[in-house]
């Protein structure tokens, strides 16, 4: 229901979540507002909390619209409402309280807070050092999807032989991510180190297309394997999150069947198309979220 003030109220979980300037809108080019995001948030709710629960969240807020500027908050402000979890965890010089999104309510209280975009953590709040998953950022040079196509190819190969299933999404941005399940034995120091020997096994084995340089000048047009992400603190775009983009594209999980799609590109579906893929079945509800060791599969990567 709405009031004169441009309130919007939506009950969900047994809570009503206030919408305050529910009109305000947030993608200029294609008016869609504050109310918008939060009841497309609360129709995939079902499909996306599962990938949120019990993680921190870095939130990327657009409070004056994606052309206004954003912020990239990870502490929680205190006049968020006492049932939005937090949990305190340690950073540098202290500490911070970032916001777990375990519910509905939670999900439509971020979007009144012009959270467009919610990034998680790879790793649970109970165990923060400890992974449950890693992400390969397959972002392809130039634009050219194909080649994301391609090195997501590359990647699955690999981790196949490796014993490691693996799920697929795009980004809604540039590219693509490739996606697997940890059993949460290893910390994010040998995480990142056995992501880091996989790229470099895939970058020696198709040295014209792909490459580990960090340097952009050092990559001569070739596909980064970005392994960044896997390290403590560090966050990677939550799947069915909306992005800050005209179009107001969202990030979507794939079937690996998909990646052969002609019309798949990063930014597929978007706010105005979503419904129709919202209307199909879960492609990752096929998927095996059995974590899998990191140890294991870094001796079968030594014995390549």
């Amino acid at each position: 229901m709405a009031d004169t003030r441009g309130t919007t109220t939506l009950r969900a979980g047994g809570r009503s979540v206030e919408i305050k300037r529910a009109d305000k809108v947030l993608f200029p080019d294609d008016g869609i507002t504050k109310a918008d995001l939060a009841a497309y948030y609360r129709s995939v709710a079902r499909r996306m909390l599962p990938h949120l629960r019990g993680r921190p969240l870095m939130l990327e807020r657009h409070p004056e619209g994606i052309d206004g500027g954003r912020f990239m908050q990870k502490d929680t402000p205190a006049h968020f409402p006492d049932w939005v979890r937090r949990v305190e965890l340690p950073k540098e010089d202290g500490t911070v309280d970032y916001a777990v999104c375990d519910d509905v309510p939670t999900l439509l209280y971020l979007a009144d807070q012009a959270c467009v975009t919610p990034h998680r953590w790879l790793s649970r709040a109970d165990r923060p050092d400890h992974p449950d998953r890693l992400v390969f950022d397959l972002d392809p040079p130039g634009g050219d999807f194909e080649r994301a196509r391609e090195a997501a190819r590359n990647v699955r190969e690999l981790l196949d032989e490796l014993e490691l299933p693996s799920a697929l999404m795009t980004t809604g941005s540039r590219g693509l991510h490739v996606v697997v399940a940890l059993d949460r034995r290893a910390g994010f120091d040998e995480v990142r180190a056995f992501a880091r020997d996989a790229a470099d096994v895939l970058a020696g084995r198709y040295p014209d297309r792909l490459t580990t340089a960090a340097r952009k000048q050092a990559r001569k047009g070739r596909l980064y394997l970005d392994v960044q992400r896997n390290g403590y603190g560090q966050t990677a775009v939550a799947p069915y999150a909306v992005r800050a983009r005209p179009g107001a594209p969202v990030a979507v999980p794939l079937s690996w069947t998909e990646l052969d799609d002609p019309e798949l590109t990063a930014q597929r579906w978007t706010l105005a198309t979503i419904e129709e893929r919202l209307a199909e079945d879960d492609p990752w509800e096929q998927v095996s979220w059995r974590g899998r060791s990191v140890a294991a599969a870094g001796r079968r990567l030594a014995g390549l």
